[in-house]
């Protein structure tokens, strides 16, 4: 098996080792924000620019389909 695979099943048998690894992440933000820094904002727009590229690349690949089949018929 490739080490990727032992990976998956790791996490998905302790889910609690994936969870634990947001906890530093977490706490630089909560105490950069109380301290007036602007590290929780940089946090947050890289989360959410990292998040928005795989549903904009699924969805294209969904109106390719859509397209494709469209035209079939």
């Amino acid at each position: 098996m490739q080490k990727w695979i032992y990976s998956i099943v790791l996490l998905a048998l302790f889910p609690l080792a994936g969870e634990a690894q947001c906890a530093m992440c977490k706490a630089i933000a909560e105490t950069s924000q109380a301290g007036g820094s602007s590290i929780a904002d940089g946090l947050n727009s890289g989360i959410v620019y990292l998040m928005a590229f795989p549903y904009l690349l699924m969805g294209a690949i969904g109106y390719a389909i859509y397209r494709n089949k469209k035209s079939r018929t």
